[in-house]
């Protein structure tokens, strides 16, 4: 058995964590949004957290894979303190499993949501380093 998962952090393509979803055997299905009623926020810059708030927000990039049911703890077991998996609606009205923040760990933090997610955010940052 095979799950979908929705990543909207370092778990995407070329960034810090992807080796803890290749390496596992999951496979990149697409790249998508959100359905528009999520916010995120930097934790520290070292990794994003997203919560779903319906009525508010936004849409927020993210990746799909497709990821063997075996592998899905070890993946999740080595994600940052603070994120857990849910639920996630996607723009064109499906669900599947995705990493949310817990809403203690975006206390005190700054909110990305309009930079579309985390690699907007990044590039922005990239733009703005001296």
């Amino acid at each position: 058995m095979r799950y979908l998962l929705a990543v909207n952090g370092t778990l995407m393509r070329g960034l810090e964590l992807n080796q803890n979803l290749v390496g596992n055997g999951a496979v990149f299905v697409k790249e998508t949004e959100t359905a528009p009623e999520y916010r995120v926020w930097t934790i520290n810059d070292v990794h994003p957290a997203m919560i779903r708030t319906p009525g508010e927000g936004g849409a927020v990039a993210l990746e799909v894979w497709e990821v063997p049911a075996a592998a899905l703890a070890d993946i999740l077991s080595k994600e940052p303190a603070g994120l857990t998996v849910g639920k996630v609606a996607l723009a064109d009205g499906s669900e599947v499993l995705g990493v949310l923040g817990e809403p203690f760990l975006v206390e005190g933090q700054r909110e990305i949501t309009e930079f579309g997610g985390w690699r907007g955010y990044l590039a922005r940052k990239e733009r703005m380093a001296p």
